[in-house]
């Protein structure tokens, strides 16, 4: 079959090939800028996803660094615990009259003021001055020139010929703590 192509025809074809080719170029032209634009966006995700791995790893690390600083300062708080138990141990046994005192120092705000063979002797002498005994009380942390009438146990230390106090000295916290 012989097909006759006529110049309307052909430049009908022409018309059309030409569109297909502009349509062509302008179809090109949408998927190279979309290919730009996918090759652009994988490289940002994969910055973003390099920039979290990093991030993820310094966190990592910090957490490694602050479980350790936790474990050692729980092991520090444990150990100062312990010893405040122990100073708090015997600072009560300090505290305590013992058995054994054998003389009572009486202070007047600090000062020694006369020596009694007990406690009650000491209390029954304030007496006679006037001071009733409900004011009478433990020990505080007050220091000894603030408190008006204090009772002092002593013992007599035969071999050194002496008496020496049976309660703790005030000893001033290190460091400047309170």
């Amino acid at each position: 079959m012989i097909r006759l192509i006529t110049r309307a025809r052909l430049l009908h074809l022409a018309a059309a090939v030409d569109a297909a080719r502009a349509r062509t170029r302008e179809v090109e032209k949408q998927a190279d800028a979309a290919y730009g634009s996918h090759i652009r966006e994988t490289f940002a995700l994969t910055a973003r996803a390099e920039a979290a791995e990093k991030t993820a790893e310094t966190t990592r690390q910090e957490v490694r660094s602050l479980q350790i600083t936790l474990e050692d300062t729980a092991a520090e708080l444990a150990e100062a615990r312990t010893e405040l138990a122990d100073m708090a141990k015997r600072l009560k046994e300090l505290s305590q009259t013992p058995a054994d005192a054998s003389m009572w120092l009486l202070l007047h705000y600090g000062e020694p003021h006369s020596i009694h063979p007990g406690q009650s002797a000491a209390f029954a002498y304030v007496a006679t001055l006037g001071v009733p005994l409900s004011n009478w009380g433990p020990m505080d942390e007050r220091p000894v020139a603030e408190v008006r009438w204090r009772c002092v146990p002593f013992i007599y230390d035969v071999g050194r010929d002496h008496f020496q106090s049976v309660i703790a000295p005030a000893v001033e916290p290190s460091g400047g703590a309170r």
